[in-house]
């Protein structure tokens, strides 16, 4: 939900409004799946669709926290993948005690932070991302947005990735999947000329 202050603001709501169709996107992925299809990873490097969703919402935390002095966790109950000295890469999976609900719980209460701190700041506020190096870690709101829509987008195409492989699910977002019209054998046919394509031009 966006804030009125942000509604009443044309360049922020514009910005939330991307920034929400990513989301959405991420989440819609989801729909449908078993707790082991949401979880398993599907590439090399273990990217699996609830762990995007993790990571995402830990990008809204710290971005639209710490970096304007807004902090979403309590100093005392910051989670163990979320802390400094977590293992690396503890916010791209989901641990077999962490529920789907939980995550896309946090997420969306991260969403409610995100658009308190839009509402609250002018586009023109500085903030500080300390995870930056220090010759380019202050920063506005205005680009913090910019980075998080930018880095959300990212992982939904990720997402529309791995969700394909899991069951062959398709579509940018829930009723306008933005796909050419096409059956299995169309689909089929037009992967392998794009397949022929590639060993005629690597043949020479």
């Amino acid at each position: 939900m966006i804030e009125p202050n942000a509604k009443a603001d044309p360049p922020k709501a514009d910005l939330l409004r991307y920034l929400q169709s990513a989301r959405d996107a991420l989440l819609w992925k989801l729909d449908g799946l078993s707790e082991y299809d949401v979880r398993r990873p599907l590439t090399p490097t273990g990217t699996n669709l609830l762990g995007l969703i993790k990571h995402v919402a830990g990008v809204e935390i710290g971005y639209f926290g710490e970096t304007f002095g807004r902090p979403f966790f309590d100093a005392a109950r910051v989670p163990a993948w979320y802390a400094e000295d977590a293992e690396a890469n503890a916010d791209m999976w989901a641990t077999a005690d962490e529920s789907r609900e939980e995550i896309v719980g946090l997420y969306r209460r991260a969403w409610e932070h995100t658009e308190a701190t839009v509402a609250a700041l002018p586009l023109d506020a500085t903030g500080r991302v300390a995870w930056w190096h220090e010759d380019r870690n202050e920063v506005t709101l205005h680009r913090i947005l910019v980075h998080v829509i930018a880095d959300t987008t990212r992982h939904a195409g990720h997402a529309d990735v791995v969700r394909e492989l899991v069951d062959g699910t398709v579509g940018m977002q829930q009723g306008n999947d933005n796909m050419p019209p096409g059956d299995r054998a169309w689909w089929a046919a037009y992967r392998d000329r794009v397949e022929d394509a590639a060993r005629k031009a690597d043949n020479g």
